[in-house]
């Protein structure tokens, strides 16, 4: 049974190596060009108008060249692999990259989650929370989450009371149905000036698609 379950991962990661390097090479021969993958009646000549509002927390720049779109679950295990590497991106490239954070709660505990992190942003924490929530993943009772809010320095009453009232539950409903419009099949997935990639991503990777955007 591992050898087989080995044999299944490998095939898998060549794979999704081979998905990458084809989108890669995309990139590189459109000369960095923004080609939109974007469907399901979404702006293709402005794909970040489409995919991301004022209602979506982002960092970085916001005229950048090259702007990252994730759509992501707290209580995915692969989103939580990914979160270090999409910080770290961040900061290497604030002066150049936008990242959009949007809500694609598919796990029976998702949603609070999601309520968690924009109850937390409504006072200037959602970051903190974000990353105390992939750090703790697994957390997801509500004394749990009060108690994280309390550590990243959130007024917790105020914080009860936004999970309680679900006060932005037709926000996160809202990135969900994008989410499926756009044909999302699992999270974490992301939208690169336009080019769709789904799944973990390796931190070169990254680097090599910011860096075809940015030349």
């Amino acid at each position: 049974m591992f050898i087989v379950a080995g044999a299944l991962f490998l095939i898998l990661l060549t794979a999704f190596s081979f998905y990458l390097f084809d989108l890669v090479k995309k990139i590189k021969d459109e000369g960095g060009g923004a080609q939109s993958l974007v469907s399901g009646g979404f702006d293709e000549k402005n794909f970040e108008t489409s995919l991301g509002n004022k209602d979506n927390y982002w960092l970085g720049t916001a005229d950048a060249k090259v702007t990252i779109v994730e759509f992501s679950d707290f209580a995915c295990p692969f989103c939580k692999n990914s979160y270090p590497k999409i910080r770290a991106l961040g900061i290497k490239y604030k002066n150049n990259v936008k990242i959009i954070f949007r809500d694609y709660p598919l796990k029976e505990n998702s949603l609070d989650l999601a309520m968690a992190g924009r109850c937390a942003g409504e006072q200037g924490f959602f970051w903190p929370m974000h990353d105390k929530l992939f750090q703790n993943q697994g957390i997801y009772q509500k004394d749990g989450l009060i108690e994280l809010a309390n550590q990243i320095g959130a007024d917790t009453k105020r914080f009860s009371g936004c999970m309680e009232s679900k006060k932005y539950l037709a926000m996160i409903r809202k990135d969900f149905s994008d989410g499926e419009l756009l044909e999302i099949s699992g999270t974490p997935a992301w939208f690169v000036n336009g080019y769709k990639i789904e799944g973990d991503v390796p931190m070169g990777t990254w680097e090599e698609i910011i860096n075809k955007f940015l030349k």
